[in-house]
């Protein structure tokens, strides 16, 4: 009987239905075990189609061709290990959530995803059958158990796998990022080894899908909850680890133990990883956005140059007669402290072409938001007529404070293909722009140093559309702002738990009021960086039409 098995872990990037691309990936990991002496090569939850596929993994053509990927592989990777993949099994009128066991040329085993997640961006529900609760699988002479992902959060399927002779726990994921979201995953992996008293190997993927970003920091557990070995978070790599057979069971050796990072860095990384693989994931190569000379268009072009490169980003300032000069002076320093593109384009020129051509509809009528409106739209205009010329995808800037009380101006400000700070609160955007001045990691592509001048962070935030406007003019403090929508968006509380808080109720009336109206704008908007299990999109699913309101 052996004493040993090798495990490789790869903790890989797939592309949502790149099957041929996804196996690949898969075959280049199964060639490392192969060369390493590996008696398993493993990769996360549904890796061949990628995830999270939502609707797409419905399609038959998308099932079969998954299908003809997975044994294609299993065929390439006859000569060597066995190899673990995750992918849809499709099954008469069933659908299910499968990691598929390959050896010697042919899939030897089917794990069925039994729990299904059914919350936050999950919809398993709608789309997977539930598996039944089943067995381990032999790899040589070892019973491996390998509940998929969500099965790992409860008790049952880890201990039927033991009660049925597993002898350790493969766990692969597709589990995306929110911030503190890793301890959670390590109580309840903790939880799994002491309850099975076997060893437990978490495996998640990494890499940015549409607004998620997996995180990776697979680690490896041993009985009683030892921490044997911890992969970095958000790095693609490919990791062995050997497990030791002794007179308790398997047990795997010691190996690296990475740090993990702030929550704050992490949150920053998230932003800039989820644009990368936007990006690359879609086939553009560059990026504009327009530089206001403001707070969250200065963090949004230092996330970008992070990034893609500096060589890769185009910054825009479109001036008006309201634009002040700290506002010019900023917008230009920052984008050379950057090292990117910066271009100057007014927009009076513009705007007075507008303006009479509405001036025999609007005559009679009072200037206000509709004309300092038009500056934005214009501007959005401009940025989308870039885009086009240039194949350059536009950034958009609005941070969640904003998009959630609507304070941006749809078809304006608003127009782009992406935004990394849209789940990321006003307040936390000063914070984050201190961190980043005071920070250079190696996954940054931007230069060290302070790259966002100290005059934008301590500047009073200000859309620049009318003489001496000011945010607070139309809003709370942000601090009061941003305390609030934390209750009513993130924790779902009542005005009267904001008011047993301390606000004032008026106050929080009012922010309802304007997050319930602006539905139809987020409805709109770009897809943005997930930082959250309360960003606006899959998170949070509200009606439009909504005649709601909470009288507590």
């Amino acid at each position: 009987m052996s004493d040993r098995f090798r495990l490789t872990m790869a903790q890989a990037n797939p592309t949502m239905g790149d099957l041929e691309g996804n196996a690949a990936k898969a075959f280049a990991a199964w060639q490392e075990g192969k060369k390493a002496g590996a008696d398993l090569v493993a990769l996360p939850e549904m890796f061949i189609v990628g995830y999270n596929a939502q609707d797409l993994i419905k399609k038959p053509a998308l099932q079969a061709a998954a299908m003809a990927e997975v044994e294609k592989l299993a065929e390439s990777c006859a000569d060597g290990p066995a190899l673990a993949i995750g992918g849809p099994f499709a099954e008469g009128d069933k659908l299910y959530n499968a990691y598929f066991i390959l050896n010697k040329g042919r899939i030897v085993s089917r794990q069925l995803k039994h729990h299904l997640p059914n919350y936050t961006v999950f919809d398993e529900v709608r789309l997977f059958d539930s598996g039944p609760l089943g067995g381990p699988y032999a790899v040589g002479n070892t019973r491996i158990g390998s509940p998929i992902c969500e099965d790992a959060w409860f008790e049952d399927v880890a201990e039927t796998l033991e009660e049925s002779g597993a002898e350790f726990l493969l766990v692969p994921n597709g589990s995306p990022y929110y911030r503190d979201k890793f301890d959670r995953r390590m109580n309840h992996m903790v939880a799994r080894v002491v309850e099975t008293g076997l060893p437990l190997v978490y495996l998640n993927m990494v890499g940015g899908q549409d607004d998620q970003v997996f995180d990776g920091g697979s680690f490896v557990l041993n009985p009683g909850g030892e921490l044997a070995v911890q992969l970095p978070v958000f790095d693609e790599m490919t990791v062995h680890v050997d497990f030791e057979r002794t007179d308790d069971g398997w047990r795997a050796l010691p190996g690296d133990k990475a740090l993990l990072p702030s929550g704050e860095e992490q949150d920053y990384r998230v932003c800039v990883e989820a644009l990368r693989d936007y990006m690359g994931k879609t086939g553009f190569k560059k990026v504009l956005l327009g530089l206001s000379g403001g707070i969250d268009s200065a963090l949004v072009a230092t996330i970008a140059v992070d990034a893609l490169g500096a060589e890769n980003v185009r910054c825009v300032m479109l001036p008006s007669e309201y634009t002040s000069q700290a506002s010019l002076d900023d917008a230009k320093d920052i984008a050379e402290r950057l090292g990117c593109r910066y271009d100057y384009v007014p927009i009076a020129e513009g705007r007075q072409a507008i303006t009479n051509t509405l001036a025999p509809l609007f005559a009679g009528t009072e200037e206000g938001l509709t004309e300092e409106n038009i500056q934005s739209r214009l501007r959005g205009l401009l940025l989308m007529a870039l885009s086009n010329k240039f194949g350059e995808m536009l950034l958009t800037t609005g941070n969640k404070s904003e998009v959630a009380v609507g304070y941006a101006t749809i078809y304006g400000d608003m127009a782009g293909g992406y935004n990394p700070i849209k789940d990321m609160y006003k307040t936390r955007v000063f914070e984050t722009s201190r961190w980043r001045n005071c920070t250079k990691r190696d996954w940054m592509m931007g230069p060290a140093g302070e790259v966002i001048p100290v005059s934008i962070i301590d500047k009073p935030p200000s859309a620049e559309l009318r003489p001496d406007q000011k945010d607070e003019d139309s809003l709370p403090p942000y601090d009061v702002l941003d305390a609030i929508l934390t209750m009513l968006v993130d924790e779902e509380r009542s005005v009267a738990d904001c008011v047993a808080a301390g606000f004032e109720r008026d106050t929080v009336k009012r922010v309802e009021h304007l997050l319930y109206i602006s539905e139809y704008k987020r409805f709109q908007s770009a897809p943005g960086a997930r930082l959250s299990k309360k960003a606006f999109w899959l998170d949070r699913r509200y009606p439009i039409v909504n005649r709601f309101r909470d009288k507590s």
